[in-house]
């Protein structure tokens, strides 16, 4: 007999995420802004990445929505950061796809 199938309303969450990595330049972002361990302009991320502010910008938005990063409003500008808590949760997503088991959920994904 087949387990049951995953939740729908988990199921659309983890595609979400999927969907958020699926460009490799968003891959390339998390992981920079990753390995930094702090806030950063659009500007420095920019720099980083080598692609037009506006390409970066909805890069980042993309990944806002789904809160892989999180945005801090300084003065007029917003820097963008790692948020721990959902990519912690994202190698469980993987894990419960491929039928493995996974840590409990953490908040804030």
């Amino acid at each position: 007999m087949v387990a049951e199938l995953l939740d729908r309303a988990v199921a659309a969450q983890y595609a979400s995420w999927f969907r958020a990595l699926a460009d490799p330049s968003r891959v390339q972002i998390v992981e920079y802004l990753a390995r930094a361990g702090r806030p950063m302009s659009v500007g420095e991320i920019v720099t980083a990445v080598g692609l037009a502010q506006s390409t970066v910008s909805q890069h980042l938005k993309i990944l806002a929505d789904v809160r892989f990063v999180l945005v801090d409003q300084v003065g007029t500008a917003r820097h963008y950061r790692i948020n721990n808590a959902c990519i912690s949760c994202f190698p469980s997503a993987a894990d419960v796809v491929m039928a493995r088991p996974a840590p409990a959920p953490i908040g804030g994904c």
